[in-house]
């Protein structure tokens, strides 16, 4: 499959993550957004860590390149897990002082 068309989805699949983060109020959902942009910039690496490792193969049959790429999706997947144990908690204590995730809300709080 062409790089072109891991390009494109995982433009559209960023693109959907930054407008729900620009548009939306719910913060559950604005930290739905986050991760799905997380995970596009995820998808991208992977295949190009894929292209990059076909091309090197064609010159070296037993090489290891191409693989960073992946070791550094696993890192990013690491650090996405502990952002939502530690998001989701800011969220529920947010809901509990003040009964909304509404973001604009908070804005009212720092007054």
């Amino acid at each position: 499959m062409p790089i072109q068309y891991y390009i494109f989805f995982c433009l559209t699949l960023f693109s959907i993550g930054m407008i729900g983060v620009l548009t939306r109020r719910n913060a559950i959902i604005v930290f739905m957004c986050v991760e799905l942009m997380l995970n596009a910039v995820n998808l991208l690496l992977v295949a190009f860590s894929k292209m990059h490792y076909g091309a090197a193969l064609q010159l070296a049959p037993s090489t290891t390149a191409g693989i960073d790429a992946q070791i550094f999706v696993f890192f990013i997947m690491v650090v996405a897990a502990a952002e939502v144990s530690v998001g989701l908690a800011i969220i529920v204590m947010m809901y509990r002082n003040t009964h909304s995730v509404d973001i604009n809300f908070l804005n009212r709080l720092k007054n």
